[in-house]
Parts: structure tokens; sequence; C-alpha cells
């Protein structure tokens, strides 16, 4: 589904932004939506860091069956993720590092530490700083997860590359912007900051990622 926000997000931008005019004309169709369950969408942002899309995949796919995962899309369960063994998690390609991050991960959705039914009543910030209190989830993949997953629509990641690069090519001739000078600059699109960025990535690649 659409964000109920979408539409009057990408009037209010096109109506002061040339550049993102254009963009959002060249994207008529598209939008953001949300896939996938909070677990399962954590896990496999930890499972994807620092290695190549294929390879991702395939660990993905032989994690998800050594933890039991059912349906499609694929939903992991916390506990029996958290229940899992080191040896098995190893056997199915992940790293020491990032196995023990996985069950890191289940341990604070177990305990109730990260509980998405408080997340609506938490602003962008708090719920940053609950997620990167997981091993192995940093800013960048905490905001990735707020703009896919929560859908919330005025995160600036500034520390993305494809976002430094489009506004780079866009507005400054090329020259990138460091991240404070960027979250200077982006301020001008709030309070849709996320779609702006949205459409931004669009014209690099026109066709959507999905986390």
């Amino acid at each position: 589904m659409k964000p109920r926000y979408w539409d009057d997000a990408a009037r209010a931008l096109a109506a002061g932004d040339r550049v993102l005019a254009r963009l959002i004309a060249r994207h008529p169709d598209v939008h953001l939506a949300r896939r996938g369950e909070p677990f399962t969408v954590l896990a496999r942002a930890i499972v994807g860091q620092q290695i190549s899309v294929k390879a991702a995949q395939s660990i993905w796919e032989r994690f998800a069956s050594a933890t039991g995962a059912r349906g499609e899309p694929v939903a992991l369960d916390p506990g029996r993720v958290g229940r899992t063994r080191m040896a098995t998690l190893r056997r199915v390609g992940l790293s020491e590092r990032k196995a023990a991050y996985l069950r890191d991960l289940a341990r604070h959705f177990t305990s109730g530490r990260l509980d998405p039914r408080q997340w609506p009543a938490l602003d962008d910030e708090s719920l940053i700083a609950r997620l990167t209190d997981v091993k192995g989830i940093g800013r960048w993949t905490a905001e990735m997860f707020l703009i896919f997953h929560e859908l919330r629509p005025d995160v600036l990641p500034v520390d993305d590359i494809g976002l430094q690069k489009a506004v780079a090519e866009h507005y400054h001739d090329g020259e990138r912007l460091a991240p404070t000078a960027l979250r200077e600059f982006g301020a001008r699109w709030a309070p849709y900051r996320s779609v702006a960025t949205w459409y931004l990535w669009r014209s690099l690649d026109p066709i959507p990622v999905e986390y």
C-alpha cells in the first residue's frame, strides 16, 4: 500500500524543488511499500552486511531453512532463532560475528527490549536509539529500517552513499557534501525528507530496492 502521506509529500516537494519535480514526474506510479515483518527485515539486513547480493541471498535461504522459517514472504521466529546453536548458524555460512548479532537481535525481541507495539509512540531518534542498541545494527541500518519498513516520512540518511552521490550530481556539480552539510542542505525537504531521498535514489537506480 502507498503511504498515506505520499501524494501530499510528492506535491509539496515538486512545488518547492525543480530537481525533485522532474524526478517525481519521471516516476509517477512507484512509491515506498512495506514488506515483511520487523524481526525478519532486521535479520535480513544483518545477514546482508558487507557481502554481495548473491552471497547474501544464498546464506539467507539456508539460514531461514535452518531456523524453520515459513511463509512467503519468509517470517522468522525470534525465539527459534535465539535457540539455534552457534554451530548451526555457522554451517549456513554466517560469520561468527553475524551469528552473534542475530542471536542478540532475537534476545531483544523475545525480552521485549524491541517491541514493535511501542514504536508508533516513539519519535525517529528514540526508535533509532533502540534499534542501534542491538549489536550489528548501526545508524544507517536503523535509518533504512525507518524509511522502508516503518515508512517514517522525514528521515534523512546523510551517511548513505547513494544520497550523497545524487545530491552532488543534481545540486553541486558533482561535489559531494560532508554529512553535516548534507543535513543542513536537506532541511529544505522537511517534513518529507524520506520521500525526497527515495526520489533522489531513483535518479541513480529507477528500480526501487526492497528491504
